[in-house]
């Protein structure tokens, strides 16, 4: 026999079959697909968002039309995913709905204005973009969400939890390559949402020491002696261009060259893109549905709320009737099936009763044939003393034959003086 290979779905899911860590499993995963009206712009503001939530988001996910939510949300529990962004694009805008899987909540934001990721590094001076720092999750730096009001905690646990939580006590800061700025504005009620990647550098050095610290290769053509390289009275770019309140002291040793424990160094910021401003909309107790919690347009009376309460339990009531139904429906099938299969199988059995049976009958009357067979030959035996001939007493328990001439006889034609005669 051939040997079996293995499909290409097993071997890219051969992650599930291996134990994951208990970090890996409890950090919040997330899926980020888009629905609604086609164009480019949602497609490429999709991917940029999967790489602000790398590394725990399906970042190569294929989705298809015929995909529902209902698709991703069964699959969401085997995968440890937590956490839903939807971009959807209608004739009225684009909106982010950011969900909270599997029973909610759901936040609604209107995407007032974006811009994509390879817009914004296209625009900046100077560019950082490495693969190294999205093996990582970034830091979460909220802004100006300690107001009051019960949508405001909400926003704020979304965020928070939608990012792996980090431990002052353990955590490696050679692995803080990323932040993402969230800013909320009270007057406007609208959020800033920015991406960007930290680089730090060390402080206190000169333009050309710094080049030797890290490693760079000098230019040294216009030089006479190495002491004028290292005596050259230029400053470094922390000195001339970065904030004296970014100076920091590091509480640990960096991966990067220069940076040490106890030394002084700068953080820089450099934007990855993308840019969202967002203006929460509406906020639902469920999965896209249920009870709406707050409403920045609309605002509904007592009488409306306890309205659409009754109306939301005559619609569970009639879901659960409907399921029971169906239920019942199944059962019904799945009994008439057994039932089914039992009269089968009793057919089945039956008739091997019935074969068993007619054998049992065909094997006692060849005993009975051979033992009367057997009486005649000794009966023979007895009276004339000699052995009979084997064909003598076969005959008698095969089935009688019709005779068949060996040649036919042929009938001759008489003539007609003949015939007259023979009728005379």
């Amino acid at each position: 026999m051939g040997r079996s290979k293995k499909g290409r779905c097993v071997k890219r899911n051969k992650h599930l079959d291996s134990g994951e860590s208990g970090d890996i499993v409890r950090a919040p995963h997330s899926f980020v697909i888009h629905r609604g009206l086609p164009g480019e712009h949602i497609v490429e503001l999709t991917k940029d968002f999967r790489k602000v939530m790398e590394p725990f988001t399906a970042s190569a996910l294929k989705e298809r039309k015929r995909n529902s939510i209902k698709d991703f949300v069964s699959v969401a529990g085997v995968l440890h995913v937590t956490h839903m962004s939807l971009f959807t694009r209608t004739e009225l805008g684009m909106y982010l709905k950011l969900c909270r899987l599997p029973r909610g909540p759901t936040l609604t934001f209107k995407i007032k204005n974006f811009t994509l990721a390879r817009d914004v590094v296209s625009t900046t001076k100077k560019q950082l973009v490495f693969e190294q720092a999205f093996k990582h999750s970034p830091l979460v730096v909220l802004n100006k969400f300690s107001g009051e009001g019960m949508q405001l905690k909400l926003m704020t646990t979304m965020f928070q939890n939608m990012f792996p939580t980090i431990n002052l006590a353990t955590v490696n800061l050679s692995n803080l390559r990323r932040c993402v700025c969230l800013n909320y504005n009270p007057d406007t009620k609208q959020i800033d949402f920015r991406h960007y990647a930290i680089k730090i550098v060390p402080v206190g050095l000169s333009r050309n020491v710094k080049k030797l610290v890290q490693a760079k290769v000098p230019d040294l053509s216009r030089c006479q002696d190495f002491s004028d390289f290292m005596t050259k009275p230029t400053l470094s770019e922390s000195e001339a261009e970065d904030d004296p309140a970014s100076h920091v002291t590091l509480p640990q040793k960096l991966s990067s060259r220069g940076n040490h424990e106890k030394s002084k160094s700068a953080v820089k910021l450099y934007e990855l893109g993308p840019r969202l401003t967002l203006q929460l909309i509406k906020v639902e107790d469920g999965l896209m549905e249920g009870e709406v919690l707050y409403h920045e347009f609309v605002s509904k009376t007592e009488e409306e709320k306890i309205l659409l309460e009754k109306k939301r339990e005559q619609k569970k009531k009639l879901k659960e009737k409907r399921k029971k139904t169906q239920e019942e429906n199944k059962n019904a099938k799945e009994k008439k099936k057994q039932e089914h299969k039992e009269k089968s199988l009793q057919g089945i059995k039956r008739k091997r009763e019935k074969d068993i049976l007619m054998q049992k009958i065909a094997k006692e009357s060849y005993e009975a044939n051979k033992s009367d067979e057997d009486d005649d030959a000794q009966y023979y035996r007895d009276e004339v003393g000699q052995e009979p001939d084997k064909e003598l007493f076969e005959g008698a328990t095969k089935k009688s034959k019709s005779f068949v001439p060996r040649y036919k006889i042929k009938k001759m034609k008489l003539s007609s003086e003949k015939a007259k005669k023979k009728q005379s």
